[in-house]
């Protein structure tokens, strides 16, 4: 594998197409698939599917991994020998809505003094990011996946705890209470990965609900709730004494705890190893620890 058929496998996916990738390398589309039927001789096998938009094949996941994290060590290196023909360093990092609304802006605070370094954050629900990890868009992650994608280090961040909740107004405008209550009230839910409402219900023992809006939004999220639309989980540093006049906790629901964890790649990059001692740190200040 040389460098130049990395950065074409990587610009493939990030791109979706081998004219996209031609145009950001300035090269042409001809060079690109000698790159990679080059490569894909070398390993012996598909790296890339010949798809609209292009995707890495289950075997081709282990080579995007392998970009990024060359691309990484190249930019330092470049830079440890006093050039910057290549910019700066891009760090692409996997993160949940709920954490980049919340504790995450402290790794950003710290982020904007690193002027070698431009993060390229990929927004995923906690569930998910994972998947990023393997398709290799990303070299780190917040995740609630515990266990580490093969390449990657997993370390404990803390616990995010969601708390239901619902528009006092709303509340109220229904006759009875209790769970009877629950399964008539409207539920706003942030996409159709969002699990944890389901999540707070299964706890609960209650199998049905009223019907669902969606709301892909960290702000309209809550705005949404706060405006009656429904009940939902918001994490409970999102509840402000303002909030807190308008919203109650729903009757017969309890918390939902989501424990988070760290993956990032395990390459001696200077750089990644500053954005996870940072996370580390301000997860740490403001997450519960997950042994609570």
């Amino acid at each position: 594998m040389n460098l130049d058929q990395l950065r074409a496998i990587a610009a493939i996916v990030d791109e979706g197409s081998f004219e996209g990738a031609a145009f950001v390398l300035n090269v042409t589309p001809s060079a690109i698939s000698q790159r990679v039927r080059a490569l894909e001789r070398t390993v012996g096998h598909p790296i890339v599917t010949r798809t609209a938009p292009c995707h890495p094949t289950d075997r081709g996941k282990a080579v995007v991994r392998l970009a990024r994290q060359v691309a990484v060590l190249e930019a330092e290196a470049w830079q440890a020998l006093g050039k910057d023909a290549h910019g700066r360093t891009v760090t692409s990092v996997a993160v949940n809505a709920d954490a980049l609304g919340t504790w995450f802006g402290g790794v950003l605070e710290d982020a904007a003094n690193w002027p070698e370094t431009t993060l390229d954050l990929h927004v995923e629900d906690q569930d998910h990011t994972a998947a990023l990890l393997q398709h290799g868009r990303v070299i780190a992650a917040v995740t609630a996946e515990p266990t580490s994608v093969q390449g990657y280090s997993v370390t404990p961040l803390g616990v995010t705890r969601y708390v239901p909740v619902v528009a006092e107004a709303l509340l109220q405008r229904l006759p009875t209470q209790g769970q009877s209550s629950i399964q008539r009230l409207p539920l706003v839910r942030f996409n159709d990965k969002d699990d944890l409402p389901a999540a707070a219900m299964r706890a609960s023992g209650i199998t049905d609900h009223g019907p669902v809006h969606y709301v892909p939004s960290f702000d309209g999220y809550l705005h949404a709730l706060r405006a009656g639309l429904g009940w939902g989980m918001v994490v409970d540093e999102q509840l402000t004494p303002a909030v807190q006049c308008e919203l109650v906790r729903v009757p017969g629901l309890e918390d939902v705890l989501v424990p988070l964890y760290w993956q990032s790649a395990t390459v001696p990059s200077r750089q990644l190893q500053r954005l996870t001692e940072t996370v580390l740190r301000v997860a740490g200040e403001r997450l519960e620890p997950i042994d609570s």
